[in-house]
């Protein structure tokens, strides 16, 4: 197995230092044991998904009742995940890293998923900042100011938690000898795992993973047996690894329990996200009828009962399996040119996090250092000096199948501002990942690719349902079409004609019409988008 594809001046640094022969063998060990078993698993989706279509329902799977019912927990946390009141997510560049690092969170989601396009010179050099950091060779200088910014001392940085790819998007980059992609969780997984398991352990950590868009308690089956099999390869003892599942898959909230039971030696959290288990919801039920129909993406929080029923769920599952319960995203990036706007957002966030810590999370997740004190004061105020809050069982909960797709129970309906917005944030996040950045600031908000997933499946949801907005007009491929040739030429008045043409505007513009009006829908953008990422 050798990497392909690549053309020398695109080579990344350093290169050699990441793809050693041994590295190699055991990425092909990796993808000769388990990918025929993905490829099985990615086909049980698309014959789930056939299933919801036609019932338009969902429910707990009566076979695993015996595993909801039964006496376990998930392994011991280890300590350096005891507390994870605050984590903050980002990409594995240099910058990102040191600032995560020293953001003064307990835990840095170090991103190969949603927040970085996955270019080749991005996946090679995400995997060196992490080792650079464990060997304090991290640092970075300023481009503008020319500030150098270096790591804080060993016992003020944020523990990595690193999220690998999704089962679904292959690396293009290593083929085995027949031509066939390694998948990118295995790649992203694999490499990370031979590289630092070993340093980390003597620098009383481990390798911590976040598992993205699981399906089903067969997926983490399949994570489970992946960890066991590289902690005998490299002789690392098992039940080191240690993942935390999001439940961000409408289908996953449904085997919450079942997750982590598959999980239980290498289990120590759920994470309850939102605009991916949005996106989720819009895909698995996109064309069963008016009361899926969801409103504009910023209508519904996690107040809406449907999600309600689905973070307090979360909740009580892992707390009743020993498990963290990690909250969702503050997004909002702090603007300090408007004091006003950037207070009411803060206000907004302190209630957030004020909410889940009441809710009995045990952390949440911010994008922004300077949302770190917000949260931690949250957090600070339920927890004082205890690490977490598994001793709150949550036994008031009681949901119920029908609770968790109760979309109709939200009284907002779609707009012409929701539509619009939805193309707005699809072009400008599009133009970004295309050009190899994959967390962008838009309109104040640090968006990944989940906002874009959202963005486009509304666009389609509405348009196959003739959703009428509330200007009167109905919501239609023409109309999709209209207003994204007006924001293309608003961009263009905005940025130049230079700046407009050196960036990827039209390519963005037509594949974000190209995924929202297409009768056969995909199944996820970043597949289409990958086919045209350059590097």
């Amino acid at each position: 197995m050798a990497p392909t594809g690549v053309a020398p001046d695109r080579r990344p640094a350093r290169q050699d230092e990441v793809l050693t022969d041994a590295a190699l063998d055991f990425l092909a060990a990796l993808h000769h044991r388990f990918t025929p078993r993905r490829d099985e698993l990615l086909a049980r989706r698309t014959a789930r998904r056939a299933e919801i279509a036609r019932t338009a329902a969902l429910d707990f799977l009566p076979e695993t009742a015996h595993i909801r019912d039964g006496d376990w927990r998930v392994a011991e946390c280890p300590p350096a995940l005891q507390d994870r009141r605050v984590e903050i997510t980002g990409p594995t560049d240099r910058k990102m890293a040191v600032n995560a690092l020293n953001s003064g969170a307990k835990v840095w989601l170090a991103d190969f998923e949603d927040a970085s396009a996955p270019t080749w010179q991005n996946v090679i050099e995400g995997q060196l900042n992490l080792t650079d950091a464990y060997e304090r060779r991290l640092d970075f200088t300023d481009a503008n100011s020319g500030k150098e910014y270096a790591l804080r001392p060993a016992e003020e940085l944020a523990t990595v938690v690193a999220r690998p790819r999704g089962w679904h998007l292959d690396e293009r980059h290593l083929r085995d000898a027949g031509g066939t992609a390694v998948p990118g969780a295995l790649v992203d997984f694999g490499l990370y795992f031979f590289r630092n398991a070993r340093r980390l352990l003597d620098l009383g950590k481990g390798p911590y993973f976040y598992l993205p868009k699981t399906e089903s308690h067969q997926e983490a089956r399949l994570w489970n047996d992946v960890f066991v099999f590289a902690q005998d390869w490299c002789g690392i003892p098992q039940g080191t690894i240690r993942a935390t599942v999001l439940i961000e898959t409408i289908t996953a909230a449904y085997e919450m329990e079942e997750i982590l039971y598959e999980l239980r030696d290498h289990a120590s959290g759920l994470n309850a996200g939102r605009w991916d288990y949005l996106f989720s919801i819009v895909k698995n039920f996109r064309d069963a009828g008016e009361r899926f129909v969801l409103p504009d993406r910023n209508a519904v929080t996690m107040t809406a009962p449907f999600m309600r029923a689905y973070t307090e769920l979360l909740v009580r599952t892992c707390h009743k399996r020993g498990a963290h319960a990690i909250g969702g995203m503050a997004a909002f990036i702090p603007n300090r040119r408007d004091p006003e706007a950037n207070a009411a957002a803060l206000e907004k966030v302190r209630a957030d996090k004020d909410r889940e810590a009441h809710d009995g999370y045990d952390g949440s997740w911010v994008a922004h250092p300077d949302l770190v004190p917000v949260a931690r004061a949250a957090f600070d105020a339920v927890l004082g000096d205890r690490p977490h809050q598994k001793d709150r069982l949550r036994e008031d909960v009681d949901v119920r199948a029908g609770d968790l797709i109760a979309v109709d129970s939200l009284e907002a309906r779609p707009t012409f501002e929701g539509l619009r917005n939805a193309v707005q944030v699809g072009i400008r996040y599009i133009e970004a990942w295309l050009r190899g950045s994959g967390a962008v600031a838009i309109f104040n908000l640090m968006e990944d690719a989940a906002t874009a997933e959202i963005s486009r499946s509304q666009l389609w949801q509405w348009i196959d349902a003739g959703v009428v907005l509330d200007t009167g007009e109905k919501a239609t491929a023409e109309l999709a079409r209209r207003v994204a040739a007006d924001e293309l030429d608003a961009l263009r008045a905005e940025l130049g004609d230079a700046a407009f043409t050196a960036g990827r505007w039209q390519q963005a513009h037509d594949l974000l019409l190209q995924v929202a009006l297409s009768e056969e829908y995909v199944d996820f953008l970043t597949l289409p988008a990958y086919e045209r990422l350059e590097g």
